[in-house]
C-alpha cells in the first residue's frame, strides 16, 4: 500500500541543483575581478609613461624610442600645419627638434612658441611623435617635481617668441 499522507519535513533539494547556484556568484566575481584587472591595467600604463625633454629623447634612461613617453617641448614659431583632423608641428629643446604629428586639434590656449608635453610614441619609419594628448598648461604637480625643467623651456619660450635662439 502506497503513504499518501503529507510530508511535514523541510525538502532537502537535488545535489545537481545546488552545485547550479553556486556557479552564478562565482562567474560575477570573476567578471568584477578582470574587468578590475583590465582597469589597474590601463591605469598603471599611463602612470608609467615618462617624461622626457626632445633632447633625452633616445639618450636618457627610460627615454626610449620604442616605449610610450610624454615629451616636453617648446612649439617651434612657423610649424603648426593642419591637414584635415590631424595637427603637425615641431617641439625643441636644448638645441634638439622633434616633428610631432597629433591626431586632432590640439585646442585650448595651444599656439607657437609655448611650452606643451606630448603623449604618444616615436614612429621610427617617418622619424615623427605620433601625439594623442597634448597639454599646455602643466599641474601643480608636474611643476613641483619639475621646477628646473620648467624654468629651461620657458627660456626658451621667451627666446622663440623674440625670434632669438
Amino acid at each position: 500500500m502506497t503513504d499518501l499522507s503529507p510530508r511535514t519535513g523541510p525538502e532537502t533539494p537535488s545535489p545537481a541543483a545546488g552545485t547550479k547556484r553556486k556557479w552564478l556568484p562565482m562567474i560575477v566575481i570573476a567578471g568584477v575581478l578582470v574587468a578590475g584587472g583590465v582597469i589597474v591595467t590601463q591605469f598603471l600604463r599611463s602612470a608609467v609613461d615618462y617624461y622626457c625633454n626632445v633632447d633625452e629623447v633616445g639618450t636618457r634612461s627610460g627615454c626610449d624610442v620604442n616605449r610610450r613617453l610624454r615629451v616636453q617641448g617648446v612649439v617651434q614659431r612657423g610649424t603648426v600645419r593642419s591637414a584635415g583632423s590631424d595637427t603637425d608641428f615641431v617641439i625643441a629643446f636644448n638645441g634638439a627638434e622633434m616633428a610631432v604629428s597629433y591626431d586632432g586639434e590640439p585646442g585650448g590656449i595651444f599656439k607657437e612658441c609655448i611650452p606643451v608635453v606630448v603623449h604618444g610614441h616615436f614612429d621610427t619609419a617617418s622619424d615623427t611623435f605620433l601625439g594623442d594628448r597634448v597639454e599646455v598648461k602643466h599641474s601643480d604637480e608636474y611643476v613641483a617635481v619639475n621646477d628646473e625643467r620648467l624654468a629651461e623651456s620657458d627660456a626658451l619660450a621667451d627666446a622663440c617668441e623674440t625670434g632669438t635662439p
